[in-house]
């Protein structure tokens, strides 16, 4: 009996110790809470999608998709010359939209890097324009009190060294013909340039906030974290940027510290995502339509309520919403872009206190239909979006005795509490239900806010 009583401890004792999150650093829970709180406050940044792509104007994975070979994707590198390009500009348009955040593509899968780096000759520096665009665009952000992030590309169709595979733009299902393309490839020596070019991003530009890796795709034919020697990479990360924040691509997600955020893209959560049964840190990076890059001719664009129904439903799972922008190869923001950061900016002007600061609401508030609710745990208040603008007797089952007051958020102006008796309910007993008198006439706003102070 107590040999089987052993065994059985053995087995769960071994059970645990591979269901455990590994750790790769010293960091605590508290420390990490610590390092992430201005991310989890800010909810809301600008992602900023850039390079030669936004030449042929027709998706940042024109490359790939096409097939275009080095010679002759080298026409885009000799006329690429952004002479609008200023930076201030959009980081004031990012500020004025409610973004907290900004993070650019330093370099993205075609190679082209907007960074001046010694490892290359393939940079902006290089081109008609002649600068370290990445440099200005540091400075200009940094100057409006945004945060700043890089995007940097692990795959690169550029580089030599490189070896061809399942997403590589010259990528061939003929296996003698891929052999042949990567003979003279060593994937060891794009290693070193992937390391020396991080070591050059997180060492030239100051304190940088966030570090975006895209992306791994392990398995046959893919590439994981053996080819980034990921566990090396988020070392030096660390060591070179304690504060800094990293997401998940790196296919680092047996370490608990080998990420910060997981990253969901182009697509709405159903729930907080949860990694081994614990919520996760999470960001979802959307677009305002069906492209990353400058895309001239793609007309799938949300219009002003979907974009502010993508951050709300965010925040409301306990998230952040990167959205982007692919400005023009000229340097300028589409005008497309520019309306929508607009829309959004006037919006949040009003509106940004059931954002900034807001998370998931607790478990004993349900959202009435149509509607999203967002919660301030710092000044008890809760925030209900009306995707719908209802009839006057907006009723709140569950929320009688909860709240103190309430008011719309984007003047302050009161909303009447009324008590009402329920079909079914005897006098002088409570249904549990909280009646708001609204105004027939829905605000002017795109998406009206109540703002319950709570009890």
């Amino acid at each position: 009996m107590k040999k089987l009583v052993m065994i059985a401890c053995l087995i769960t004792l071994f059970v645990q110790g591979t269901n455990a999150q590994q750790k790769l650093f010293k960091e605590s829970d508290e420390q990490k809470k610590e390092r992430m709180a201005w991310w989890v406050n800010d909810r809301f940044g600008m992602f900023i999608h850039w390079g030669l792509y936004a030449l042929p104007a027709r998706h940042e994975w024109v490359k790939n998709q096409e097939r275009i070979t080095d010679e002759n994707y080298q026409k885009y590198f000799d006329n690429f010359n952004p002479d609008l390009y200023n930076p201030r500009e959009w980081a004031k348009m990012a500020k004025a939209a409610g973004m907290k955040y900004a993070v650019i593509t330093s370099k993205h899968h075609e190679g082209f890097c907007l960074f001046d780096s010694k490892f290359t000759d393939y940079k902006a520096v290089n081109t008609p324009i002649g600068r370290d665009l990445l440099k200005e665009w540091v400075e200009a952000f940094r100057a409006e009190g945004l945060k700043i992030g890089f995007y940097y590309s692990l795959i690169d169709w550029h580089h030599p060294d490189f070896t061809v595979d399942s997403r590589h733009s010259q990528r061939t299902d003929d296996k003698a013909k891929l052999a042949e393309l990567n003979k003279n490839r060593d994937m060891s020596k794009y290693r070193e340039y992937l390391h020396n070019q991080v070591r050059e991003l997180l060492t030239n530009y100051g304190k940088i906030d966030m570090l975006w890796l895209d992306f791994s795709y392990p398995g046959e034919n893919g590439k994981g974290h053996q080819d980034w020697d990921s566990e090396k990479l988020i070392k030096m990360v660390r060591h070179l940027q304690p504060a800094i924040l990293v997401n998940d691509r790196l296919d680092l997600k047996e370490y608990d510290d080998g990420w910060d955020f997981t990253t969901p893209e182009q697509y709405k959560v159903s729930k907080w995502p949860e990694v081994n049964g614990k919520r996760v840190h999470w960001e979802t990076c959307q677009t305002f339509s069906g492209s990353w890059g400058y895309y001239r001719d793609e007309h799938t664009w949300k219009d002003t309520k979907q974009l502010l129904v993508l951050l709300i439903e965010s925040v409301s799972k306990g998230g952040n919403l990167l959205l982007n922008v692919g400005p023009t190869a000229r340097g300028t923001f589409d005008e497309r872009a520019e309306k929508a950061l607009t829309s959004m900016g006037n919006w949040m002007k009003w509106n940004n206190r059931s954002i900034y600061g807001c998370t998931q609401a607790p478990d004993e508030f349900k959202a009435p239909d149509n509607s999203l609710l967002t919660y301030n745990l710092k000044t008890n208040r809760l925030y209900i979006h009306l995707l719908d603008y209802p009839l006057q007797n907006f009723n709140l089952p569950g929320y009688a005795g909860k709240v103190k007051y309430a008011q719309f958020l984007h003047d302050a102006s009161e909303i009447k509490i009324t008590q009402r008796v329920e079909h079914g309910t005897r006098e002088g007993e409570s249904s549990g239900n909280l009646n708001l008198s609204l105004p027939v006439t829905k605000p002017n706003v795109e998406i009206p806010v109540i703002e319950l102070i709570l009890k």
